[in-house]
């Protein structure tokens, strides 16, 4: 137990030590948050009184994007290429506890992101509606979908391809996910191809959790399910510790 808390202790130092990481984590969706609610400049769904009410849940799933995906499979894809899981496997810690540590460094920087989204939403006149508590388990699928999109990328790439393909992926996800630019407002092939993504089955359910008045998320629920079983599934077949 001490040996897992100080490796979790040690990959949280280490998280908070990387300014690109911290970057993606934490500016890039507080910037997108202030500036797209204060400048009209996309356009929000039909209903919609405040921009920030269409924007909070979108910035929430980016959150739990940028910290399961980007920064996992960053971290990991370079640990991996510089031998350091292979030096940790052979330690008394173990591979086990090491990825313990590692899901257990996510929810922690997850939990600390999110807070500071919502407080800055509440700043900026967020009002949520819906039913909040189911963003709880929405947040946790999302969680795992990405988590085994990172891994997996983590796991089979080499640690510079895992880099440019990650901030590639972030950049799809977010334009096509729903997070930012409304799918009503998506030409009809790219709003399909959204909300197939992980990206845009997250966006969508916590807008359905999250703002008063937004559309049942049925169909989201089960796209996010089904990327929650898949993406860990392929991570845990296909990656190769060395």
């Amino acid at each position: 137990m001490k040996a897992l808390l100080a490796q979790t202790r040690s990959e949280l130092t280490l998280s908070l030590r990387n300014g690109e990481q911290l970057l993606v984590n934490v500016a890039i969706p507080l910037l997108l948050l202030v500036f797209f609610s204060a400048v009209e400049v996309l356009p929000i769904p039909t209903g919609v009184e405040k921009r920030v009410d269409f924007l909070a849940p979108g910035i929430i799933a980016l959150a739990v994007m940028s910290n399961a995906m980007v920064a996992l499979a960053i971290g990991t894809g370079f640990e991996r290429h510089y031998k350091v899981l292979k030096r940790l496997g052979s330690t008394p810690l173990g591979r086990g506890r090491w990825v313990l540590a590692k899901i257990g460094m996510v929810k922690i920087l997850l939990i600390l992101q999110i807070a500071l989204i919502v407080i800055t939403a509440f700043l900026l006149g967020w009002n949520p509606g819906g039913t909040p508590l189911l963003a709880i388990p929405a947040v946790v699928l999302g969680a795992f979908a990405f988590g085994g999109i990172g891994l997996l990328m983590a796991g089979t790439l080499r640690g510079t391809v895992t880099l440019a393909l990650a901030n590639g992926l972030y950049l799809l996800l977010l334009l096509l996910g729903g997070m930012i630019i409304p799918f009503s407002e998506m030409p009809g092939f790219f709003g399909t191809i959204g909300k197939v993504l992980p990206s845009g089955a997250l966006s969508e359910v916590l807008q359905s959790c999250l703002r008063a008045g937004a559309e049942p998320a049925g169909s989201a629920w089960v796209v996010l399910g089904v990327w929650a079983v898949l993406a860990p599934l392929a991570a845990v077949k296909f990656f190769r510790w060395e």
